[in-house]
């Protein structure tokens, strides 16, 4: 009886062994997508006016770290989320910050650059820069950055639509090259370690 007793639990042990091993196959291979680390060169471009109208592209920024995100001034909820998070990270920065450039791109331009998009990015920090294009710009930009975006009614949200797009934050090198995506939630404390290590 007692080898009958042990073989079952030997048999239970095996089976169990064997759900967590494929569980790990399964799981494991999905890791790497956590950290969105690039296996190819990746060089995103922007050429798109600043709230004050002056066209700033990727090319001038040579030599900085950027953290790009993309938004809209009436997300209610990942975009101010995301950019209370680049606002810590620059504080943290300290000394440092010189070195990074904060980026906001606009995915609803027009009603943006109405309501004041440096107002709005100068809220969180004064470092962000907010950028707003036309259509085509916003659309070109997006596309560098392989992000997705598009409006969508919704009758409770202001003018009756939303925004529904990407919420990753994307740094890039000083040589402008794609290093990572930040997915949204990822805590302040670990952008800046994450920085900070690559100075």
């Amino acid at each position: 009886m007692r080898l009958t007793t042990l073989q079952k639990a030997l048999w239970i042990a095996a089976i169990l062994a064997s759900i967590l091993f494929v569980a790990a196959r399964l799981w494991l291979p999905a890791q790497p997508q956590v950290s969105s680390t690039v296996t190819g060169e990746l060089r995103p471009q922007f050429d798109l006016p600043d709230g004050a109208g002056r066209m700033r592209s990727s090319a001038e920024f040579h030599g900085q770290w950027l953290l790009v995100f993309f938004g809209f001034t009436n997300c209610p909820d990942v975009c101010p989320t995301t950019l209370s998070e680049v606002a810590e990270v620059m504080d943290g920065l300290g000394r440092t910050a010189e070195r990074v450039q904060p980026i906001f791109i606009s995915i609803d331009p027009e009603r943006d650059r109405a309501l004041g998009i440096d107002d709005y990015t100068a809220a969180f920090h004064p470092s962000i820069l907010g950028l707003a294009g036309d259509a085509g710009q916003t659309r070109a930009t997006a596309n560098s950055f392989h992000i997705y975006y598009e409006r969508e009614a919704a009758e409770q949200a202001p003018d009756g639509y939303t925004m529904s797009h990407s919420p990753g934050l994307f740094l890039i090198d000083p040589d402008g090259l794609w290093q990572r995506q930040y997915a949204y939630g990822t805590p302040a404390a670990e952008i800046l370690a994450d920085l900070q290590e690559r100075f």
